[in-house]
């Protein structure tokens, strides 16, 4: 029997039939011809008092399945960072035992892991001395555990910067302390609002001079950029400009198919949020890619786009309640709730339009549980029919 149910939109709603689940057995591996991450989210535990400002109550069973589940398709994990709610609510203590727990989870299933380390650990540094010991704090953990390690951007940074040459210092004695290659995040303010004029400029050229010179300088300590501007332009012509050897990992959630897919000029790797949500398409299309099939990667690709924009739509840093939202009806987390009470950060206009993109991409593989799920989440809302 097809599972149907009322959805409201806009307009007042209609009836919503739901079409049949997807076949989406993942390949046999990893792809080849791309690396990519799959930035996972954090599960809150149902029975935990996550309101806001209160320590994380992390349900770790679900948490390591979900990345579990993220191996299974092949993708590599990238953890602790801003999916997982860095900044919205998941806290340094939390913030170590994710780590910790994920990397051993990783060693076991022989998965891929890279972790964000950033300078969030408590009261935030107002010194370039304090902000780098910070982030080297960090950085003894990730490496402890024995992840890759993700330098993500500081917001304590941005406010104590008063120009370029700040960033390069703090970057400088991070870089140079490392024990292997990491991967660089920039994170734009469309992400996180505080991180406005990061490297020191408003101006995206000059922003860009001064992150390559970075670059440039510690190539032999850099894996990667993860660059997520939602600026498809700016990306193509960064990723041609860095030295031989170092990828750029799109961050775009918007743009990642052509992105991915590249031209004759080179390719962007993955370390994408979005990728959470669309494991299961998203593995099948990078497996195209090996084949050297374009038309079978982009046909595949094409109907999560919309969804991907719409997870990711203005005001952008609550996408994270799409991602755990798309994991709860897709049945891979008993319930939607998030640390710091962030299901609260989409209306239910927002998420019934997210189930239909979810639906049409074919991202609900049980559609009786999803549409279960979907009334109930109206139900409380008042809005059941």
């Amino acid at each position: 029997m097809t599972a149907s149910l009322w959805l409201p939109d806009e307009d007042g709603g209609a009836v919503h039939t739901l079409g049949a689940p997807a076949d989406w057995t993942p390949p046999p591996g990893p792809p080849r011809s791309r690396v990519a991450y799959a930035a996972a989210h954090v599960v809150a535990d149902p029975w935990g008092d996550n309101v806001p400002g209160a320590p994380a109550a992390i349900d770790w069973d679900t948490t390591l399945a979900f990345r579990r589940h993220l191996w299974s398709h092949g993708f590599g994990v990238a953890d602790a960072m801003d999916t997982a709610q860095r900044g919205m609510g998941l806290d340094w203590a939390a913030t170590t035992e994710l780590i910790r727990r994920s990397a051993a989870e990783a060693r076991s299933v022989g998965g891929r892991i890279a972790v964000g380390v950033g300078t969030d650990q408590g009261d935030a540094p107002s010194t370039l001395t304090g902000i780098a010991d910070a982030y080297l704090e960090q950085l003894a953990v990730a490496e402890d555990a024995g992840a890759t390690v993700i330098v993500m951007a500081s917001r304590a940074l941005a406010a104590a910067a008063r120009g370029p040459d700040d960033y390069l210092e703090v970057y400088r004695r991070v870089l140079g302390q490392t024990s292997g290659r990491v991967i660089l995040h920039w994170l734009g303010e469309m992400f996180d609002p505080a991180l406005r004029g990061y490297w020191g400029h408003t101006d995206l050229e000059a922003a860009t001079a001064t992150f390559l010179d970075l670059v440039t300088e510690h190539a032999a300590r850099v894996d990667g950029v993860k660059v997520s501007l939602l600026d498809a332009g700016h990306e193509v012509a960064l990723r041609r400009a860095l030295p031989a050897g170092v990828r750029l990992y799109t961050g775009d959630d918007f743009h990642y198919p052509e992105l991915i897919r590249g031209d004759d000029e080179g390719h962007s790797d993955a370390l994408l949020g979005i990728f959470a949500a669309i494991a299961p398409v998203a593995s099948r299309a990078l497996a195209a890619l090996d084949r050297d099939d374009p038309a079978t990667y982009d046909a595949l690709l094409a109907p999560t786009v919309p969804l991907a924009r719409q997870v990711f739509s203005a005001p952008t840093r609550f996408y994270k309640t799409g991602i755990a939202f798309l994991a709860w009806v897709a049945g891979l987390q008993p319930a939607f709730v998030m640390v710091g009470g962030l299901q609260s950060g989409r209306g239910v206009l927002h998420l019934a339009r997210t189930f239909r993109l979810a639906d049409a991409a074919g991202l609900l593989p049980d559609p009786d549980l999803a549409a279960a799920r979907m009334r109930a989440l109206l139900d409380t809302a008042g809005l059941g029919r």
